[in-house]
């Protein structure tokens, strides 16, 4: 085979990786053809398929390294700073995770402290909660029960006996 055929697919190889990091993260088709392609052109250098398979471990060991050591020298941190979220989510800046737990108000009974048309706010024993109705307006001070919980979503109903 040519040698520009196996230098062409070493390099497309090389674009399509370095363009699923920097231009399009996340999409995966021009990674795994990139992995491909380079892949293909390290076979196509050697002369037998164990010569591959060593020449694309190593490879991959190699650069599982020197990633791993650019991540601790202190020169290269700066640039991986540059591509990572610094910021972290807080209760101090407003950011509230919403509670996996939510199963357990299942069947119980509170106040409307909100219009609810069809979401607003119910307290539950002094737990103020984001609810939603079934679809109808539920006015405010009007006794709810939680009819089914659906992930982090509550949705109640007027309750006739409160």
């Amino acid at each position: 085979m040519p040698q520009s055929i196996i230098i062409s697919l070493i390099v497309l190889g090389v674009f399509l990786m370095a363009l699923e990091l920097f231009v399009i993260p996340g999409f995966g088709v021009s990674g795994i053809l990139g992995i491909a392609a380079l892949t293909t052109g390290i076979f196509l250098v050697t002369d037998s398929l164990l010569e591959g398979v060593l020449y694309t471990s190593g490879s991959l060991i190699l650069l599982g390294i020197i990633t791993y050591w650019s991540f601790r020298s202190p020169r290269t941190r700066r640039l991986w700073r540059k591509f990572t979220l610094s910021t972290s989510q807080t209760l101090k800046g407003g950011y509230v995770a919403p509670k996996v737990q939510y199963e357990t108000y299942l069947g119980r009974v509170g106040v409307a402290l909100t219009q609810l048309r069809p979401a607003g706010t119910a307290d539950f024993e002094g737990e103020h909660l984001d609810v939603v109705t079934e679809g109808g307006f539920i006015g405010r001070g009007t006794g709810i029960k939680v009819i089914a919980v659906e992930g982090t979503r509550i949705i109640v109903r007027e309750e006739k006996t409160l």
